[in-house]
């Protein structure tokens, strides 16, 4: 999903995106959502959410820097 996808979603959520990367943006979503702000990180290894927004994301190769 590219960022001004990610933004629009954010600002309809009240969330300010302003000096946030796209992986934090996605995370500070997660956590208002009420989720567990994991995007990015090892957890997709094991991750049973396959309705996740940010799913496909989370599995591309970009993501080889994980934290």
């Amino acid at each position: 999903m590219k960022y001004q996808e990610i933004q629009k979603i954010a600002k309809g959520m009240g969330i300010k995106s302003f000096g946030l990367t796209k992986v934090d943006l996605i995370r500070k979503i997660q956590e208002v959502e009420g989720n567990i702000s994991c995007f990015g990180t090892d957890r997709v290894s094991w991750c049973g959410e396959e309705r996740c927004l940010w799913r496909p994301d989370c599995l591309a190769p970009q993501g080889k820097g994980r934290k």
